[in-house]
């Protein structure tokens, strides 16, 4: 009898990075789904990050995102290092510049994999890496007057 992952379909796929991208409009959770659908992924994790009416304590008014112009090439490298620490069937990222309303989908990131604990893990570094390593930086400002830069070197 066959060992469990000899099918194909427990495997990483040849080419997972199907979508990424930095872009000043609005994000499809529709477009990432659409992305990351593979018939051999046994489990598929998102997570989608908003921008919320608050940070550190104080009531945020406007919110804009900003980057570097080496941060589409960073975002590939981030999500090289996942295909090549998990069995990656499809992974997909995508990150909003420019102004947002509190509400809006500031982050996606979604990858599948042929189990459920693979993909949650591979989702988690994807967006953790991400957030960390890209160099694409918040701008807030909050309801008292002041700002602050988030990410910012």
């Amino acid at each position: 009898m066959a060992a469990r992952y000899d099918h194909p379909g427990e495997q990483a796929a040849a080419d997972p990075i199907r979508l990424l991208a930095i872009r000043d409009t609005p994000l499809s959770l529709d477009e990432v789904h659409a992305a990351v659908q593979d018939a051999a992924a046994g489990g598929t994790a998102f997570f989608v990050g908003t921008v919320r009416n608050h940070d550190g304590g104080q009531d945020v008014d406007a919110l804009g995102y900003s980057s570097h112009p080496t941060a589409q090439a960073e975002l590939r490298r981030v999500a090289e290092k996942v295909v090549a620490d998990h069995p990656v069937r499809a992974l997909a990222a995508v990150h909003r510049v420019g102004e947002l309303a509190v509400g809006d989908a500031a982050v996606i990131v979604a990858v599948s994999c042929p189990h459920r604990a693979e993909a949650f893990e591979a989702c988690r570094k994807l967006i953790d890496d991400l957030k960390h390593e890209v160099p694409i930086w918040k701008h807030q400002q909050f309801s008292d007057g002041t700002e602050e830069w988030v990410g910012a070197c």
